[in-house]
C-alpha cells in the first residue's frame, strides 16, 4: 500500500520531526511494509530528510496533484480546522482514503461538553496563576459560545465531513468528537470516528536494569500558563521535604524559574535534583529508564508523547484529573500511575508519593508496564491500527 502522511504546516522536515506525530507515523507505516512519505509545503530546510515532501501549498489543494501521487490513503493533521478544508477536499475528491486525525482532547467547541469545555477554559487561562485570567477567559470562551458555535462550528463540520474515518488521539477524546459528529451529521458521521494514540518511538523501552526511586518531569518550563511551572516546583519542593530518598530529574526548556528555585533550595534538597535542560531523545530515554515516576503538572495537554514514552520505559505517571488532561484516565486505567485528588501542590505531592510507595510496596512491575504500553502505542503498533481503517480489498 501507499499511505503518506500530511502536516498542510511548514514545519522542519529534520529528525526531530520525524521523531514524533505525523513523522514518526510515517515511519511506522514504513517499518510494516507500506510506501510511505511525510507531505509539507515549502519552504524547505537544511534538516529536510529524504522522506519529506515538499510542495508547494496550491498542490495541496490540487486534487490533479493528489492523483498523481497514486496513493492508498492520507493522515491529514489538520487538526480539524476549517482553514485546511481545501486540503481535505483535493484529497477526497483525488479518490484517495482520507484519515482526518485530532490532535486535540476532544474539547473543540462547546458542544462536545459544556461542563468540560468550561473547565478546561478556565485552566487554560491560568486562573489564579496568571495576570490578565480573567479577559484571556471571557475573550476565548465569548468568541467560541458566538462566532465558534454559529461560524467556525459549521465550517469544522464541513471539514470533517470529508474523512472517511476522524481519530482523536485518547478514548475521552473519542467520545466527545463522538458526540460532536452526531450534532454535526448525526449517526453516519460519528460511526466514522475512532481512537488512534500518537505514535512513540521504538527507542523507548525497559531496559530491564533496576529503577531508582527518581521523579521525571519533561516539558517547556518557560510555559507558565499551559505547564504550569509554579506548580511543578511547589510539589517538588514539597516531595522533596516528605521524603529524603527521593531524587527529581527536571528535563526541558527551563527558562528562569527553575535555575533560581534550584539555587534557593536548602542544600539538603538542592543535591537530590538536576536540571538537565534540553536533551536528545535517547539521553530522555536514558533518564526513563532509571526513574520511576513521570510527572506531568500541565493545565491541559491533547495527549502528552513524554508520559506515553516513559510507560514504554516501564514508568508509572502522575498528573491531575482534569478533563482538560483526556489522556491520563487512559494512562492510568490499568494501575500504571494515579491522578492527583486535588489540583493543587499538595494534591500532586500526595499522588506522587503514593505512587512512590506503590513502587517500593513492590505494586508496580516495570517489565509489565513496558510491555502493555509498548504493544499500544509503539510506531509499529500504531501503524497497524491505522490499516484496519482501511476497507477490506476482498
Amino acid at each position: 500500500m501507499r499511505i503518506y502522511t500530511c502536516t498542510p504546516v511548514a514545519f522542519g522536515g529534520g529528525e526531530d520531526f520525524f521523531c514524533r506525530d505525523s513523522g514518526l507515523l510515517c515511519r511506522g507505516l514504513q517499518s510494516i511494509g507500506v510506501t510511505s512519505r511525510a507531505v509539507m509545503p515549502f519552504p524547505a530546510t537544511d534538516a529536510d530528510l529524504p522522506e519529506l515532501l515538499r510542495t508547494e501549498y496550491a498542490n495541496l489543494e490540487s486534487s490533479d496533484w493528489w492523483h498523481q501521487q497514486a496513493l492508498d490513503g492520507v493522515i491529514l493533521y489538520s487538526w480539524g480546522s476549517p482553514r485546511f478544508t481545501k486540503v481535505a477536499r483535493a484529497i477526497r475528491h483525488a479518490g484517495v482514503f482520507l484519515i482526518l486525525n485530532q490532535d486535540s482532547g476532544g474539547l473543540a467547541s462547546p458542544l462536545c461538553g459544556l461542563g468540560d469545555w468550561w473547565q478546561e477554559k478556565v485552566i487554560a487561562s491560568g486562573w489564579g496563576r496568571m495576570p490578565g485570567a480573567l479577559r484571556w477567559l471571557l475573550l476565548h470562551a465569548t468568541k467560541e459560545l458566538t462566532v465558534g458555535l454559529c461560524i467556525t462550528d459549521p465550517r469544522r463540520a464541513r471539514h470533517l465531513k470529508l474523512g472517511d474515518r476522524i481519530t482523536a488521539v485518547s478514548p475521552r477524546a473519542a467520545e466527545r468528537y463522538l458526540r460532536l459528529c452526531r450534532i454535526y451529521g448525526g449517526g453516519n458521521l460519528a460511526q466514522r470516528v475512532t481512537f488512534v494514540p500518537h505514535p512513540v518511538g521504538s527507542l523507548f523501552k525497559y531496559d530491564g536494569n533496576a529503577k531508582d526511586d527518581r521523579i521525571l518531569a519533561v516539558g517547556r518550563w518557560s510555559d507558565e500558563r499551559q505547564k504550569r511551572t509554579s506548580l511543578l516546583l511547589r510539589a517538588i519542593t514539597s516531595v522533596l521535604e516528605r521524603d529524603e530518598n527521593v531524587g527529581v530529574d527536571l528535563v526541558g526548556d527551563l527558562g528562569h524559574e527553575l535555575p533560581a528555585w534550584h539555587a534557593a533550595l536548602p542544600d539538603r534538597l538542592r543535591g537530590r535534583v538536576v536540571l538537565h535542560g534540553k536533551l536528545k531523545p535517547a539521553e530522555i530515554m536514558g533518564l526513563m529508564n532509571r526513574a520511576r515516576v513521570l510527572y506531568c503538572p500541565s493545565a491541559y495537554e491533547s495527549f502528552h508523547i513524554a508520559s506515553a514514552e516513559a510507560l514504554c520505559c516501564g514508568c508509572t505517571v502522575v498528573a491531575a484529573g482534569l478533563p482538560s488532561l483526556p489522556s491520563f484516565e487512559w494512562f492510568t486505567r490499568d494501575g500504571d500511575g494515579a491522578l492527583a485528588a486535588e489540583d493543587n501542590a499538595d494534591g500532586h505531592a500526595d499522588a506522587l508519593c503514593g505512587e512512590l510507595l506503590a513502587w517500593r510496596h513492590g505494586d508496580r512491575e516495570p517489565s509489565a508496564i513496558s510491555r502493555r504500553w509498548i504493544t499500544r502505542v509503539h510506531a509499529t503498533y500504531v501503524a497497524k491500527g491505522i490499516l484496519n481503517l482501511f476497507p477490506s480489498k476482498e
